[in-house]
Protein backbone atom coordinates (compact mmCIF):
# COMPACT_ATOMS: atom_id res chain seq x y z
CA UNK A 1 0.00 0.00 0.00
CA UNK A 2 1.24 3.49 -1.16
CA UNK A 3 0.66 7.02 0.73
CA UNK A 4 0.06 9.77 -1.81
CA UNK A 5 0.55 13.58 -1.60
CA UNK A 6 -0.86 16.09 -4.29
CA UNK A 7 2.02 18.82 -4.33
CA UNK A 8 2.03 22.23 -6.39
CA UNK A 9 5.11 20.49 -7.86
CA UNK A 10 3.85 17.07 -8.37
CA UNK A 11 3.32 13.94 -6.31
CA UNK A 12 4.59 12.14 -3.65
CA UNK A 13 4.16 8.77 -3.16
CA UNK A 14 5.37 7.10 0.03
CA UNK A 15 5.45 3.35 0.22
CA UNK A 16 3.70 1.73 3.87
CA UNK A 17 7.19 -0.24 4.11
CA UNK A 18 9.25 2.74 4.53
CA UNK A 19 6.55 4.17 6.96
CA UNK A 20 6.50 0.89 8.91
CA UNK A 21 10.54 0.78 9.11
CA UNK A 22 10.51 4.14 10.46
CA UNK A 23 7.69 3.66 12.99
CA UNK A 24 9.40 0.96 14.25
CA UNK A 25 12.53 2.78 15.02
CA UNK A 26 10.76 5.28 16.60
CA UNK A 27 9.31 2.73 18.75
CA UNK A 28 12.09 0.61 19.86
CA UNK A 29 13.98 4.18 21.24
CA UNK A 30 10.65 3.91 23.97
CA UNK A 31 11.60 2.89 27.05
CA UNK A 32 10.08 0.05 28.33
CA UNK A 33 9.74 -1.27 24.87
CA UNK A 34 12.21 -4.54 23.93
CA UNK A 35 11.36 -5.04 20.48
CA UNK A 36 8.97 -6.16 17.76
CA UNK A 37 7.15 -9.31 18.00
CA UNK A 38 6.35 -11.78 15.61
CA UNK A 39 3.36 -13.92 16.05
CA UNK A 40 2.70 -17.25 14.32
CA UNK A 41 -0.97 -17.69 14.91
CA UNK A 42 -0.88 -21.17 14.00
CA UNK A 43 0.93 -22.20 17.03
CA UNK A 44 0.22 -18.93 19.22
CA UNK A 45 4.09 -18.54 19.37
CA UNK A 46 5.55 -15.34 20.23
CA UNK A 47 9.49 -14.30 18.63
CA UNK A 48 11.28 -11.33 19.31
CA UNK A 49 12.27 -10.17 16.43
CA UNK A 50 16.11 -8.71 15.28
CA UNK A 51 16.58 -4.88 14.83
CA UNK A 52 16.88 -5.55 11.10
CA UNK A 53 12.88 -6.72 10.93
CA UNK A 54 11.22 -3.57 12.72
CA UNK A 55 8.89 -3.71 10.16
CA UNK A 56 7.52 -6.94 10.91
CA UNK A 57 6.44 -6.18 13.88
CA UNK A 58 4.32 -2.89 12.22
CA UNK A 59 1.30 -2.72 10.12
CA UNK A 60 0.50 0.78 8.41
CA UNK A 61 -2.86 1.04 6.77
CA UNK A 62 -4.11 4.21 4.93
CA UNK A 63 -7.99 5.12 5.41
CA UNK A 64 -9.21 8.51 4.40
CA UNK A 65 -5.88 10.03 3.53
CA UNK A 66 -4.82 9.44 7.19
CA UNK A 67 -2.70 6.12 8.88
CA UNK A 68 -3.36 3.68 11.26
CA UNK A 69 -0.11 2.20 12.48
CA UNK A 70 -0.34 -1.12 14.37
CA UNK A 71 2.63 -2.36 16.95
CA UNK A 72 3.17 -5.20 17.68
CA UNK A 73 5.14 -4.99 20.66
CA UNK A 74 7.35 -7.38 23.84
CA UNK A 75 7.50 -5.01 26.86
CA UNK A 76 10.28 -4.67 29.61
CA UNK A 77 9.09 -6.97 32.81
CA UNK A 78 8.42 -4.72 35.70
CA UNK A 79 7.13 -1.24 33.41
CA UNK A 80 3.86 0.07 32.98
CA UNK A 81 2.11 -0.96 30.50
CA UNK A 82 -0.02 1.98 30.11
CA UNK A 83 2.81 4.83 30.53
CA UNK A 84 4.82 3.01 27.61
CA UNK A 85 2.01 2.37 25.60
CA UNK A 86 0.92 6.27 25.90
CA UNK A 87 4.40 7.58 25.41
CA UNK A 88 4.67 5.40 22.19
CA UNK A 89 1.78 6.45 20.96
CA UNK A 90 2.27 9.92 21.38
CA UNK A 91 6.19 9.62 19.96
CA UNK A 92 5.37 8.04 16.87
CA UNK A 93 2.77 10.17 16.27
CA UNK A 94 4.28 12.81 16.41
CA UNK A 95 7.63 11.53 14.54
CA UNK A 96 5.81 10.09 12.29
CA UNK A 97 3.47 13.19 11.41
CA UNK A 98 6.88 15.17 10.68
CA UNK A 99 8.52 12.30 8.61
CA UNK A 100 6.12 11.69 5.79
CA UNK A 101 3.92 14.93 6.25
CA UNK A 102 0.82 12.58 6.56
CA UNK A 103 -1.82 12.71 9.60
CA UNK A 104 -1.79 9.42 11.69
CA UNK A 105 -5.72 9.08 12.51
CA UNK A 106 -4.79 6.33 15.08
CA UNK A 107 -1.50 4.24 16.65
CA UNK A 108 -2.98 0.91 18.05
CA UNK A 109 -0.59 -1.05 20.35
CA UNK A 110 -0.37 -4.88 21.19
CA UNK A 111 1.78 -6.35 23.60
CA UNK A 112 2.40 -10.19 22.47
CA UNK A 113 4.88 -10.54 25.16
CA UNK A 114 7.40 -9.66 27.95
CA UNK A 115 10.94 -9.96 28.68
CA UNK A 116 12.94 -9.63 31.40
CA UNK A 117 15.96 -7.91 30.60
CA UNK A 118 19.80 -6.76 32.07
Amino acid sequence: MKSIMNTHMGNIIIDSDVIANYAGSVAIECFGVVGMASVNVKDGIVKLLKMENLSTGVTVRVENSKLIIDFHLIVAYGVNILTVSDNLISNVKYKVEEFTGLSVEKVNVFVEGVRCID
